[in-house]
């Protein structure tokens, strides 16, 4: 009986090159980025506390409630995958007491999981890039947040890319909203989600974020939160706003947002895109000014945003004209045993020495295979070395975008390698 083959878990995925090259591009985009702006970079286990996602996402959110793997260790403690990175970030900072310093600025890159049905751009481990400023409460922050997601949407120019921008106010004016929905919601209630019926009482604004067509109807027509702000809040959006226009980022007021997390209060913001179809969130964020103080901290505001890697990559796949991607490197065709002698150390010198990859493939082969080895690769050149090349005391260097040779002599003492370096600069 043969053994059992092995697959990769649902909602998970393999990533080989070419595409596992298009994350590393991405990321090292990302870290420079980042830096750019001021941010350093943070990392965190990949498993936590369940309890901390508990007190920091919010006990009725649909994480908490069906999404998260959580588990015992053998010492009996419940412990859980991060199913985001904002809780685990807050938890390391203040065990480190890094808040005393405040203003802090981090960045992360890397796996969440939560359990939930797979779909087109979301995994059941996914990766995400974020960023957590602390230590301001004035708007300027929310815009330093936002700019650094845009910015990255704009060095992809991600096409009909849009910002929308929101206010769920705080604990002053929240409590007036509450009872404006409630009175909104309930006339509906028989006709809406068995979701929607279960959070109106604990907590309406979750309602909002309901994706259900049965409740969209009812949603439409709620209330915007920006009639119900406190003076405070309305002067926080009010200079936001104008901020993002003098930063020259467009905009647009949607009263509809207010993220899917407990912990969120005041600006919350998404940008969104049309490029896979219907129009879908390419990243998220806001204000979470008390997080850190419910979970155990100083009074110390902040605000971040999470952006999904899986989706932002489908998104520029999407978008792409269809051609190849650029050639790069050079492919080394050794046709023959003596010919793979001579340019193993020639490899060796050329890996030393260019940026760009150098290929080489061990097998005895015809010259046609190794060239579509070459075009594989994408290689910019191929450098051939066979019996004629030997006796001749040459190598052919082959611009496989151009389709043209050129001779090379077979010289010790790097004079080869050297002509590469000036042949791919």
């Amino acid at each position: 009986m043969p053994e059992k083959s092995f697959s990769a878990p649902r909602g998970t995925a393999d990533f080989f090159p070419p595409e596992s090259g298009r994350w590393s591009e991405l990321e090292a985009r990302i870290h420079r980025l980042a830096a750019r702006f001021g941010y350093g970079e943070i990392r965190t286990p990949a498993f936590e506390s369940t309890d901390l996602f508990v007190r920091g996402v919010g006990e009725q959110s649909d994480i908490v409630e069906k999404e998260m793997y959580t588990f015992s260790d053998r010492g009996g403690r419940s412990l859980t995958l991060r199913p985001e990175w904002t809780a685990p970030v807050v938890r390391a900072v203040l065990e480190r007491g890094l808040l005393a310093q405040a203003p802090l600025r981090l960045y992360y890159i890397g796996p969440i999981f939560r359990y939930e049905r797979p779909q087109k751009g979301r995994y059941r481990q996914s990766h995400q890039f974020g960023v957590e400023c602390f230590g301001f409460r004035g708007p300027e922050a929310d815009l330093e947040v936002i700019s650094m997601a845009w910015e990255l949407v704009a060095q992809h120019r991600i096409e009909d890319a849009a910002l929308h921008v929101n206010s769920i106010g705080d604990a002053a004016c929240r409590p007036k909203y509450r009872e404006a929905l409630l009175a909104h919601f309930r006339p509906h209630l028989s006709s809406m989600s068995e979701d929607a019926r279960r959070r109106i009482e604990r907590n309406p604004l979750r309602v909002l974020d309901s994706k259900d067509s049965a409740d969209l109807p009812y949603i439409e027509s709620a209330p915007a939160f920006e009639a119900f702000l406190c003076a405070g809040c309305r002067e926080h959006f009010e200079a936001l706003k104008s901020y993002l226009a003098l930063a020259g980022i467009p905009f647009v007021v949607n009263p509809r947002i207010v993220r899917g997390l407990d912990y969120y209060g005041r600006t919350v913001f998404e940008i969104t895109s049309g490029v896979l179809g219907a129009q879908s969130s390419v990243c998220g964020g806001g204000r979470y000014d008390d997080l850190v103080r419910s979970l155990g901290g100083p009074d110390v505001p902040a605000v971040g945003f999470a952006l999904g890697l899986e989706r932002f990559l489908m998104m520029l796949r999407a978008q792409e004209s269809g051609g190849e991607p650029p050639r790069s490197g050079i492919q080394a065709i050794a046709l023959g045993a003596q010919a793979r002698s001579v340019l193993v150390p020639i490899v060796a010198e050329l890996r030393r020495r260019l940026e760009a990859p150098t290929y080489m493939d061990y097998q005895d082969r015809k010259l046609l295979a190794h060239l579509k080895l070459a075009d594989r690769n994408r290689a910019r050149y191929a450098l051939i070395v066979g019996t004629e090349e030997l006796a001749a005391g040459e190598a052919v260097l082959r611009d496989l975008q151009t389709r043209s040779d050129r001779r090379l002599p077979l010289t010790p003492g790097g004079v080869l390698a050297q002509l590469l370096v000036e042949a791919t600069a």
